[in-house]
């Protein structure tokens, strides 16, 4: 795979436009290029070139539930939505709490080359919550795991996230909590409020996030171990957040586009596309997890991409699973909430979708600024393109998402992994071309 492309008249993250030239395994130059002979052309006048997005919270479900998405559909959804990396949670089928599950994984992202698959280790075994997985062993494996979590459980168990927390440290891991206090969300359905009343829906008590965090803040100080926490969704948890970090507490923090924008009003309407784990909240802690992100108290947006088959989420409320498709839909999400309200600059968008998640992660090729030398993992982003969303735009097998019939702006035009395109001209690439690209960009004969 020897293809060259020149990306012409692009808007980098900073604002100033350049040409970009893509040859093989690098960026070879940045600047105004007046001849790249061979290269293929694209016309990037009006578009944005950002790094490619990292995505640390994506559920590709195989092994065990091929029915709801792959790693070939999921990383093909991720294409479509600019990403050129994403973290695979452990709740498959197995799970992934050994060595051979993240490897094969890890494996079977290498054989299609939409995205680097990094496989996150389960914390413990079967996500059981009662002994520690063999963290060293997923650690040491080729899959080099180093985010552990039991998303979609919380380590609800003080001792063992203890024990979780100082063992990672030996390699620099970190650990991803799902902050729910299990006690307090018994048989819950939407955020506890006047709504939850008002529908005859139990209620999720911010306090059940709140308690956790605050909690694990404290056990990661003790340690002096990372923590990070998954989809951060109240006001309240991002004031813990802010008391830890202006103690110098090693933690981290993600929000996903969903808590970004939608609230709970939208449950109403007992559509079971707005269900989800942790649900949608008030406005007001919509309003709190923007501010945060803006001012750095939440570090990135991770998707929490969850696809479901029909028949999981086209039933009564009560029986929906939780979860909700947003590979594809994320960057546009953040478009909206963030930069045109004003509170991001599309430099601060790089940094929370791609080079601090790439940071946390621990994923190397990844997250780095356009520059020459650098890896040629980007994407193209033309942010006057609003339009409805619509089936159209889901590249996965799932099509669980909020914002079908939603007007959002801008959309993905590009998305270049390794240095070949994987979603080109508004389309995912054929999966047999990608996977020759992906063979060649490894050095390994593709028959």
């Amino acid at each position: 795979m020897n293809e060259r492309f020149l990306i012409n008249g692009a808007t980098l993250p900073g604002g100033e436009r350049a040409d970009l030239l893509l040859d093989g395994g690098v960026i070879a130059e940045v600047g105004s290029i007046a001849d790249a002979a061979g290269a293929t052309v694209i016309d990037a006048d009006g578009l944005i070139a950002l790094p490619g997005l990292v995505d640390l919270h994506t559920h590709l479900r195989e092994p065990g539930y091929e029915q709801s998405e792959t790693v070939l559909t999921g990383t093909q959804a991720a294409a479509a939505g600019g990403f050129t990396a994403v973290f695979a949670m452990a709740n498959t089928f197995p799970v992934a709490d050994t060595a051979g599950v993240v490897e094969q994984e890890a494996s079977l992202g290498r054989a299609a080359g939409y995205a680097t698959v990094q496989p996150i280790g389960a914390v413990t075994v079967g996500l059981k919550g009662e002994q520690l997985a063999e963290l060293g062993a997923m650690a040491r494996s080729r899959a080099n795991v180093r985010v552990f979590s039991d998303d979609g459980f919380c380590v609800s168990d003080p001792l063992l996230m203890r024990r979780a927390l100082e063992y990672v440290k030996a390699f620099d891991g970190v650990i991803a909590q799902h902050a729910q206090e299990p006690r307090l969300t018994e048989g819950a359905q939407m955020n506890e409020g006047a709504l939850s009343g008002e529908l005859g829906l139990t209620g999720w008590p911010a306090v059940a996030e709140e308690s956790i965090i605050a909690r694990d803040v404290l056990l990661a100080e003790h340690v002096r171990s990372r923590l990070h926490i998954c989809h951060v969704s109240t006001a309240g948890s991002v004031e813990v957040i802010r008391w830890a970090k202006a103690r110098g507490i090693d933690v981290t923090a993600e929000v996903t586009p969903h808590h970004l924008l939608l609230t709970e009003d939208l449950i109403a309407g007992y559509d079971p596309r707005f269900k989800v784990n942790p649900p949608l909240r008030r406005s007001e802690d919509v309003e709190a997890l923007r501010a945060a992100l803006a001012d750095g108290t939440i570090d990135i947006v991770a998707t929490d991409h969850a696809p479901h088959p029909v028949e999981a989420k086209e039933s009564e409320w009560q029986a929906a699973a939780n979860g909700m498709v947003g590979l594809e839909s994320a960057l546009a999400v953040v478009h909206a909430a963030m930069v045109e309200t004003g509170l991001m600059t599309w430099a601060d968008v790089a940094r929370v979708l791609s080079s601090a998640p790439a940071r946390i992660g621990g994923l190397r090729g990844h997250g780095e600024a356009l520059a020459a030398g650098a890896a040629p993992e980007l994407t193209l982003y033309d942010p006057s393109a609003a339009a409805e969303f619509d089936l159209d735009r889901l590249a996965g097998r799932s099509t669980n998402s909020p914002y079908l019939g939603r007007r959002l702006p801008g959309r993905v035009v590009a998305t270049f992994h390794g240095g070949y395109p994987t979603f080109l001209d508004g389309a995912v690439r054929p999966a047999d071309e990608v996977a020759r690209n992906a063979a060649s960009a490894q050095g390994v004969s593709h028959g």
